[in-house]
């Protein structure tokens, strides 16, 4: 019994956890995958992408962020047995006039952002210090490699909002 309750506690408590931060979180908008990034980010965004050319900001200009609406689970194998399941939830940079269009291939992108997550998965990047710039910016690239292979050049960047390790 006391082996049950060793297992059942802290997946009861997770659970529970994440009911009531839905419940009692932050009241999300009417569209919660379309956001536009605030000013400062819209400026950092401009003067990164716009080194030798005019200030002037046109829409093609404005930067937004998709948001997947549900977390990636991601098993970690060592041995052919499940360790651990990292769960990340992600975002992706792209020019405003191409969210509708990264909206609709919201499943496709989630196919190869999630073989991408897999196969950093199976070699060895969310083992030990899986939160270190060094690796955050390897599963950051690898990320949008796949991304932007899927959805073209209006993926712009990755933006990992969420990550987290629980050990089986």
């Amino acid at each position: 019994m006391k082996k049950l309750l060793l297992i059942l506690l802290p997946v009861l408590a997770f659970v529970g956890g994440a009911i009531s931060g839905d419940i009692f979180g932050e009241p999300k908008p009417a569209d919660e995958t379309r956001t536009q990034g605030t000013a400062t980010e819209q400026a950092d965004a401009a003067s990164q992408t716009g080194k030798g050319e005019s200030s002037s900001t046109t829409k093609d200009d404005t930067l937004g962020w998709f948001r997947f609406p549900t977390q990636f689970f991601v098993p970690v194998l060592r041995n052919g047995s499940p360790t651990a399941v990292m769960i990340l939830s992600l975002g992706i940079e792209t020019p405003a006039s191409a969210q509708a269009e990264i909206e609709a291939q919201e499943l496709r992108l989630r196919d190869s952002l999630l073989n991408a997550l897999m196969i950093e998965a199976n070699t060895g990047a969310f083992d030990g210090n899986f939160t270190s710039e060094v690796t955050l910016q390897k599963l950051r690239t690898s990320l949008l490699a796949a991304a932007q292979k899927t959805a073209g050049p209006n993926v712009r960047r990755i933006l990992i909002e969420d990550i987290g390790r629980q050990e089986q």
